[in-house]
């Protein structure tokens, strides 16, 4: 059921209820993560990099400061230095990277390459900074410090639509992890755009095509492309209806160019390959956001950062409950134990502000006959378990 506005709660107070991550003077825009945050981070590029290896992907890690020359040449000095820092090292100009593409680049270059290597497709959950106004920033949503689930492909003419067709599937294969819906818009060539026209109208009809075969509906968003090339932005819509721009893939003939990338055609001619620029969740952080706004805390059992809480009664019960723990890490949960001296209906009541989707109460009955009292999240009580069934009613829950 959908929550109403007013009963929502920000992802900042959730994330500080539920003890995910902070902001800091220190460091302004650029997130701290508390241990259940980066549980919380850890799964979602968990996930990432599971459905990356299964699409044929390879993943790399490029610096995050490269030398100002690599960015005045890509094309970001001109577009975006504005929103970029920069650093003095050796009496030698230094950018820290707002974007990981030219890094992609490189690595491309690094080696000749052969017709039958293409497609290549990078993978990179990049670190990147961009200089936003102080009064902008908005907890996850708008940081100066975020880490994007980048792709970059590098394709044959000929494979442009085929490899967007799988770009588009694999979009559609996150989302529905998360149930979300969506909308699609294409985004066409801006004012301040890098290339020829004649390339970019060519870029915009290779979307449009794979649009229009796969009969998915979009909206045209006239003048906001990237300024190297056409794109299509993914709007994820969350338990309140409201629509979060977080997916984008991109059709780059610039970069390629700039930056001289070839590959030996069947001719044994020398070719430019065609660079697609990608990304799903757009950045972890904002992901992150979006997802504590969306479930308010209450995420999947495979996404929360403590699945099973474990309350014993008394302290008599506590040796037991770590048998039980025991068992369940072993089987890969997450497992904490409330071993306050604290009445049972108060850990019970605070286990559910933390949101964990099971609770287990154990007390003389249970530990005697080698059972659990379980409770679920929103649900309640549903009934004494062995460990075995336990086990098996949790698998059945898990989503990968």
């Amino acid at each position: 059921m959908s929550l109403k506005a007013e009963e929502r709660v920000s992802h900042q107070k959730l994330g500080q209820q539920l003890e995910l991550f902070m902001s800091m003077e220190e460091a302004p825009g650029m997130p701290f993560y508390l241990p259940k945050g980066m549980v919380l981070r850890n799964e979602l590029e968990n996930l990432w990099r599971i459905k990356h290896q299964r699409a044929g992907y390879q993943e790399i890690k490029t610096p995050i400061m490269m030398k100002q020359e690599l960015w005045e040449k890509s094309g970001h000095w001109d577009h975006y230095h504005e929103n970029m820092y920069f650093a003095d090292v050796d009496e030698q100009k230094y950018a820290i990277k707002p974007m990981n593409c030219p890094g992609a680049v490189l690595i491309f270059n690094s080696k000749r390459r052969g017709y039958r290597e293409l497609p290549v497709r990078y993978a990179e959950l990049g670190l990147v900074h961009r200089h936003e106004l102080s009064g902008s920033l908005n907890g996850l949503l708008r940081v100066r410090a975020f880490t994007q689930d980048d792709a970059h492909l590098f394709v044959r003419e000929e494979q442009i639509e085929s490899e967007i067709d799988k770009v588009l599937d694999l979009v559609d294969e996150f989302y529905s992890e998360f149930g979300f819906s969506y909308k699609i818009e294409l985004s066409t060539r801006p004012q301040d755009f890098m290339g020829a026209v004649e390339v970019w109208d060519q870029a915009e009809l290779a979307l449009e095509s794979v649009l229009k075969k796969k009969q998915l509906e979009y909206q045209v968003n006239e003048g906001d492309g990237a300024f190297y090339g056409p794109k299509i932005d993914f709007h994820i819509l969350d338990s309140l209806g409201r629509s979060w721009q977080c997916g984008t893939v991109q059709l780059d003939f610039q970069m390629p160019e700039k930056f001289h990338c070839q590959y030996i055609d069947e001719d044994n001619q020398p070719r430019r390959p065609i660079m697609i620029h990608r990304a799903i969740y757009g950045s972890i952080e904002r992901f992150m956001a979006i997802l504590l706004e969306h479930f308010q805390g209450s995420f999947p059992l495979w996404l929360a950062p403590v699945q099973v809480k474990i309350l014993p009664i008394a302290d008599a019960h506590i040796s037991y409950c770590e048998e039980v723990k025991r068992r369940l890490e072993h089987e890969g949960y997450r497992v904490e134990i409330d071993d306050r001296i604290e009445k049972i209906g108060l850990k019970i009541r605070e286990a559910a502000l933390q949101k964990h989707p099971y609770m287990l109460i154990i007390g003389d009955q249970e530990m005697e006959q080698g059972m659990v009292s379980v409770r679920k999240h929103k649900v309640g009580s549903i009934g004494e378990m062995d460990m075995d069934e336990l086990i098996g009613h949790l698998t059945c829950e898990q989503r990968f």
